[in-house]
């Protein structure tokens, strides 16, 4: 079981890091093309990575994979297009936000998300715990100190990042609803498929569309759409089968570290002190806000 569990957990630190420096793909992708085009041909090629492990999948399952889908074809269809919908949303947000604000920045604000989860929850009547609270505090003071300006004002980036930040939190509760009901990997599948329809049509109406510019943003796209989307949902899933939740939530939640670092190294960026202090405070946050769940989860296993 330890085995398992030092597997998972290297399989997730794998998965933030590709995540992480996916912001770095991001921002480059859109030296050659639009943020809406970026977005549709790489969710695009996400999608397609996963046929072949919903194929596997379903070989292996055998005659369970009827009782796994508990919706008919409709309900299916419909809980794609509402989870598609929502993380065009965020996604969009992001990838447009990306063109005014930093890697690094966008990594942490977007990692709000880990907090805004249960906050939300409440008007769900989810219960929320004191360690939620302060890690709102602490990512909140951290906010304000890698975005807020002297003369007290946002950038226009860093407001996109974090409404998109609110939007991916949508979509956690949204998929934690759906997964119940359908097979994650094929409902995975099917937002990434809504998602880039409607980023293509955005980009159509919207952007330029040439050939010579989408070959070369290739390597970016290449790495948004089978390295962040493909390659690490997939990890993700298979190490959270012997992870436990609180491992996987606290261990992700460094993807906006490797933002940093994918940042500093590829792009040259930098930050003032009072931003690394930020970070610092927005780390602590996303990870007191899940003491509550690590300190049942030991109770548990006790």
């Amino acid at each position: 079981m330890e085995n398992k569990t030092l597997r998972s957990d290297i399989m997730l630190v794998l998965t933030s890091a590709i995540w992480g420096f996916a912001f770095v793909a991001q921002l480059k992708g859109m030296d050659y093309i639009g943020p809406y085009l970026y977005n549709g041909i790489r969710f695009a090629i996400g999608s397609l990575s996963l046929i072949p492990l919903i194929y596997f999948l379903n070989r292996r399952n055998g005659g369970r994979k009827k009782e796994k889908n508990h919706l008919d074809r409709k309900g299916i269809f419909l809980a794609g297009l509402l989870s598609g919908s929502v993380l065009f949303m965020g996604a969009s947000l992001q990838q447009v936000g990306l063109q005014f604000t930093t890697a690094g920045k966008a990594g942490f604000i977007t990692g709000l998300y880990v907090i805004l989860v249960p906050m939300i929850g409440i008007l769900l009547k989810h219960k929320t715990g004191v360690p939620t609270w302060i890690g709102a505090i602490l990512a909140a003071i951290g906010l304000y100190f890698i975005s807020v300006r002297g003369d007290f004002t946002i950038g226009k980036g860093d407001l996109l990042i974090l409404a998109c930040s609110v939007f991916f939190a949508l979509h956690v509760l949204t998929i934690d609803h759906f997964s119940k009901k359908i097979e994650p990997v094929l409902l995975a599948a099917i937002q990434f498929a809504w998602c880039s329809l409607f980023s293509m049509i955005v980009a159509v109406i919207k952007e330029p569309i040439l050939i010579e510019s989408i070959l070369e943003a290739t390597v970016p796209i290449l790495y948004g759409g089978l390295g962040s989307v493909g390659t690490a949902y997939t990890l993700q899933v298979i190490a959270q089968k012997d992870a436990p939740p609180a491992h996987s939530a606290i261990i992700m939640s460094l993807e906006s570290v490797f933002a940093v670092i994918g940042g500093i190294i590829f792009l040259a960026e930098g930050m003032t002190m009072r931003g690394y202090a930020g970070c610092a405070l927005m780390l602590a946050g996303m990870m007191a806000s899940q003491w509550d769940v690590i300190f049942r989860k030991k109770s548990v296993i006790t």
